[in-house]
């Protein structure tokens, strides 16, 4: 009898019954619309830090400070203050309902805490990207957005190259994989495609979540292969293998390279689009800075956030491309097509692996679970006993 992959495939997402099904396309839905919902409450932020003036008081206050100190501060200090003003929206979103839905186990406590750790951070490194932003602003005219590229591509650069090495060790723990058959099954896959065994680790991301989850971060040395405690305590070894055969998928096909290029080329649009619309937009939030002048800043973070919502289906569909060429190698070079669709289903418990073209199209940074599955089903039939082959 004829092995037949579409049969296959709606076997493995049918395996997952129908209240599992029902579960993972409400909590979809429910993200998808979160989506939409953030930027009013951005909005909502945006409205009450120039109606009631706070970046204007602020600004009075640090009339002696030099340029780039007062700018620094009040770039920092909006993130700072409308993280707390927003704290309520984002438990709710982060871990009220992560926790309703079975996504997460995480105690709040913890939960504010590392989030508090997150604010800090993103004050620092975002008020410093910003100061830069500004003096593009002063400097470089009317042009400045075209070099906006520019910074953007080097704070990405040094976020992912810092990033393994400083911001993430504070959040979870790294540890290389535990001696035994799973890790001796890694360093074979690592050596076939060039990279140290000591690149691949293990972290706790059941700290934070039940999801089941790996990822490639850093760049250059710092670089790194990263599959959560859920993913090797909840799957088989050769699940394992195939979930990793694709993180080195991304790893050896230059992936973040990619990121990084695509990134700076949307930082460019979206502060030309910034620069065309700032003045009409702050004026309707009641604001009137212009928009080289910090005190604005409110209105600028809003226009970025807003660009960033309505340019995601860009996104997602540069990554969606990213994640199938990484399914690819893993497939043809591990060879486990049925290990990664079993791998894959894992993850359709907080994916709807059914998404209608649209929805998948706007929304999904990855292609649905079922398109990933079947494209496993297919090599399947087209490589019946076919063996891996060796990275290069």
């Amino acid at each position: 009898m004829s092995f037949d992959p579409a049969a296959a495939t709606r076997a493995y997402i049918d395996g997952l019954g129908p209240e599992a099904l029902a579960k993972a396309a409400s909590y979809t839905v429910g993200s998808e619309w979160l989506g939409f919902w953030g930027v009013v409450v951005a909005g909502l932020v945006t409205l009450l830090f120039v109606r009631l003036r706070i970046l204007d008081r602020l600004d009075a206050r640090l009339a002696k400070r030099g340029w780039a100190m007062r700018t620094f501060l009040l770039c920092a200090a909006f993130m700072l203050l409308s993280a707390l003003v927003t704290l309520p929206w984002d438990i709710y979103t982060g871990w009220w309902r992560e926790t309703a839905y079975g996504r997460t186990s995480q105690p709040l406590g913890d939960y504010l805490g590392q989030g508090a750790i997150g604010i800090a951070i993103t004050a620092l490194f975002g008020g410093l990207f910003f100061l830069g932003i500004y003096a593009l602003i002063r400097r470089a005219g009317k042009r400045w957005w075209i070099w906006s590229g520019g910074l953007a591509a080097f704070a990405i650069s040094a976020m992912l190259l810092l990033s393994p090495i400083m911001i993430e060790p504070l959040f979870n723990d790294y540890k290389p994989v535990p001696a035994g058959p799973v890790r001796d099954a890694l360093v074979v896959q690592a050596k076939d495609a060039g990279i140290e065994p000591d690149r691949i680790y293990m972290f706790d991301g059941s700290r934070q979540s039940n999801n089941f989850t790996a990822n490639v971060s850093g760049l250059g040395h710092s670089a790194r292969i990263a599959i959560s405690d859920v993913a090797i305590k909840g799957a088989s070894l050769d699940e394992v293998r195939a979930v990793t055969g694709h993180e080195i998928g991304h790893y050896v096909l230059g992936h973040i390279w990619i990121i990084v290029i695509v990134f700076s080329l949307l930082a460019i649009l979206l502060f030309f689009l910034a620069d065309r619309l700032f003045p009409r937009i702050a004026r309707a939030f009641g604001s009137d800075a212009a928009i080289g002048d910090p005190r604005g800043f409110p209105v600028m973070m809003f226009i970025l956030s807003l660009f960033a919502f309505l340019a995601q289906p860009v996104q997602n569909t540069l990554s969606r491309l990213d994640e199938s060429s990484a399914d690819a190698y893993s497939l043809k070079t591990v060879n486990l097509p049925d290990a990664l669709a079993s791998a894959l289903v894992k993850t359709a418990e907080y994916r709807n692996p059914r998404p209608n073209a649209v929805e998948e199209f706007l929304f999904y940074s990855h292609p649905s679970v079922e398109r990933r599955v079947r494209a496993g089903m297919d090599w399947k039939a087209a490589h019946p006993a076919g063996a891996a082959t060796p990275a290069r």
